[in-house]
């Protein structure tokens, strides 16, 4: 087990084999699938090519109104590779050196920065810059001020930020928020997010506080946190986090292992999480109403995602999560859709104050208030 992704790949590598039809087709016929789309497309190059890019890039070619088109990495052979795969022209391919001369190259709408997290900052101010859209990968990056500046710097260069929280268009999560939101759970009094595997290569940048920004919270530990808001439909007001520590050579300093916190809410409701690089089988998601309740197990792997509720299975379809989120991204920056939960940059900066309060809230041992 080499990383999260790994992990999550091997909750359900199957789902990237099947056709995924976009999120606003799930109660049409299935006809209305097969009428070409028209409309516009958004061109992407993606920054970073390891092996969520290169998910990405796969899930992308089942895209409609998203298009793989340039790349952006640090690694010669890593370009030519997906130049022969994905037919990328030499004009659309650029090093961390040069891509500011993206802003000279019209044949470019957007770039996904999938780089370490530590990164983000300085790659999304650089992109921004340029005058392209920005899709940045989660968490945004590695406390809230170096998000906050993220959000202005791409509102002053009028272009869009984007953050890839994929599980905001994951099918049976949007029936859960749907039935949530509806009242059929009643008053909202519990969440519970589970997420962990044990990691592998202790000199992967996870590892790396000065590449991850810290270790299974800003890793794993974020689904929990995202979950807790979209699962609840409320901001958490404060936070108490212990961190447990079993292997300081392999997490060092900064580089959290497990961390287990908990949320209150403004309406009263709670929740209790555990992010942690050293237990498996950890993915799944509680809620719970007075009238009713909500699990998800797998809650945010990569597929199929499963789960159920006081009535039933839930039993909408199986999706690749990375080519509904491009596709649904591409209507956000193009024509201006509304998700149903938010995935631009003041979303995540509301995690990173989060999780800025939940590492100050492990260290001083106290009840920390977070503030938005």
């Amino acid at each position: 087990m080499n990383s999260r992704r790994d992990f999550l790949q091997k909750l359900g590598v199957s789902a990237l084999a099947l056709h995924l039809a976009p999120v606003s087709g799930w109660a049409n016929s299935k006809n209305n699938n097969d009428v070409a789309y028209d409309g516009p497309v958004l061109r992407v190059a993606i920054m970073g090519l390891g092996g969520y890019g290169t998910r990405v890039a796969e899930a992308m070619q089942s895209c409609t109104k998203a298009k793989l088109v340039g790349v952006i990495s640090g690694t010669p052979s890593k370009i030519k590779d997906w130049q022969s795969k994905y037919g990328i022209p030499e004009k659309n391919c650029y090093n961390y050196e040069n891509f500011e001369n993206i802003k000279n190259n019209p044949d470019i709408d957007a770039v996904y920065v999938i780089t370490p997290n530590a990164l983000h900052h300085d790659h999304v101010l650089r992109v921004a810059k340029t005058g392209k859209h920005v899709i940045c990968e989660k968490p945004m990056s590695v406390n809230a001020k170096q998000g906050q500046e993220m959000v202005d710097a791409c509102k002053k260069a009028n272009v869009k930020l984007l953050v890839g929280y994929r599980m905001h268009f994951e099918p049976k999560t949007l029936e859960v928020i749907r039935m949530r939101k509806a009242g059929e759970f009643g008053k909202i009094l519990f969440f519970q997010g589970q997420c962990g595997f044990k990691i592998g290569d202790p000199t992967q940048w996870r590892l790396n506080k000065q590449l991850s920004g810290g270790g299974s919270i800003m890793d794993i530990g974020i689904y929990a946190i995202n979950g807790s808001r979209y699962m609840t439909g409320e901001d958490p007001v404060w936070v108490t986090a212990v961190e447990t520590k079993t292997d300081p050579v392999k997490f060092k300093e900064g580089v959290d292992e497990t961390v287990q916190f908990e949320f209150g809410f403004p309406s009263g409701a709670v929740a209790s999480c555990l992010s942690t690089y050293n237990m498996s089988n950890l993915d799944r998601f509680f809620l719970n109403g007075e009238k009713g309740f909500a699990e998800m197990l797998p809650s945010t792997g990569y597929g199929p995602i499963k789960g159920r509720t006081n009535k039933g299975e839930l039993t909408q379809p199986v999706t690749v999560h990375q080519t509904v989120q491009m596709d649904e991204m591409a209507g956000i920056i193009l024509e201006g859709k509304q998700p149903v939960v938010p995935v631009d940059g003041n979303e995540a900066v509301k995690d990173l104050k989060i999780i800025d309060a939940i590492y100050l809230a492990a260290k001083t041992g106290k009840k920390t208030e977070i503030n938005y």
